[in-house]
């Protein structure tokens, strides 16, 4: 199998969708030529022509309400927004028309369609292009929301995603672009929408997190394990509907919990997550449910970003306060 990167594994998954179904096809801002700022389509226009991989102008609520009419007439439109803080041009898109086709119609129209981007901090981008903010698509009942930490997970989640009959915002953390990679098989496989994975088993916390949040998730739990603690490792990967099921099994295990993510901590993912756990496995718990988030303000400029972001040292310190309570 070949070793690929996060980057690499999205545009494998975009090519092989391409060949399987004539009907997906890709566009958005520089996504032809160019191969999109990061390079995540690039070679599909040269393979596919420029009718099913297109430049758009810098339009975004065009480019999603462009997808939905295609969506409705049998078209799988798979669009690319070129940063996560240029999405919100495309809210109303979104909100009014992505997210309630199928009940508008009472059924008669799905739209089978993917929204992509880049977000998230990590790289010192500029204003507009770092913000983590899964939660307002979250909110939004109709859409599903997928946040892939991996390149095996990127391929297999895109997959399902591009074949699900209803929409799928699909948001790639950039700060993992090219991070590591890993073995990614050339053979077709999805990975089912809404299922956590329990990465690393553990008895004493749950530590849940999700996308770029994964790589210091899985430091601090490697520093816990050396301090004699043995911590339970779940990777969300889809946001909305999320897998209350393996959440709850976990932390009714453990007893105790830290949900880490880098969206602003007001009202946040981990603020439903905590509800959930504290309103189903209340008896089981041992200690306060407890957040390392990101703050909430606007994420800092280049400069100030590394403070905002969660980092290993902040979530070992939660973890260890968490074990140690009433002890």
């Amino acid at each position: 199998m070949p070793e690929l990167n996060l980057l690499k594994a999205v545009n494998l998954s975009l090519r092989q969708e391409m060949k399987r179904d004539e009907r997906v096809v890709v566009y958005g801002e520089d996504v032809g030529y160019e191969g999109g700022v990061f390079r995540a389509t690039e070679g599909l226009q040269l393979e596919f022509g420029e009718n099913r991989c297109m430049d758009t102008p810098l339009a975004e609520s065009a480019i999603v309400g462009t997808a939905v009419g295609m969506a409705i007439n049998g078209m799988i439109p798979v669009v690319e927004m070129q940063f996560g803080g240029f999405v919100y041009p495309a809210f109303n898109q979104i909100i009014s028309h992505v997210a309630r086709m199928r009940n508008r119609s009472r059924g008669r129209y799905t739209l089978p369609m993917v929204i992509r981007f880049p977000y998230g901090g990590g790289i010192r981008a500029l204003e507009h292009h770092s913000e983590s903010m899964e939660a307002l698509f979250a909110h939004i009942p109709g859409i599903k929301v997928v946040i892939p930490s991996t390149p095996y997970d990127a391929k297999g989640l895109l997959s399902s995603a591009i074949r699900s009959p209803d929409p799928v915002l699909f948001m790639e953390p950039k700060r993992i672009y090219r991070a590591f990679k890993q073995e990614v098989p050339e053979y077709d496989y999805q990975i089912p929408l809404g299922k956590a994975k329990v990465e690393q088993e553990g008895t004493d916390i749950t530590l849940i997190a999700w996308g770029a949040m994964m790589q210091e998730t899985r430091k601090a739990a490697a520093v816990l394990k050396e301090k004699g603690i043995s911590p339970e490792v779940i990777d969300l990967r889809t946001i909305s509907p999320y897998d209350s099921e393996t959440l709850l099994r976990s932390v009714k295990k453990t007893g105790r919990v830290v949900i880490v993510h880098e969206e602003p901590r007001s009202y946040g993912t981990g603020s439903e997550l905590v509800t959930m756990l504290t309103e189903k496995a209340f008896l089981y718990l041992e200690a306060p449910p407890a957040r390392v988030t990101g703050f909430s303000t606007i994420i800092p400029l280049p400069r100030g970003e590394q403070h905002y972001m969660p980092s290993t040292e902040r979530i070992v310190m939660k973890a260890l306060e968490t074990v140690q309570f009433l002890t």
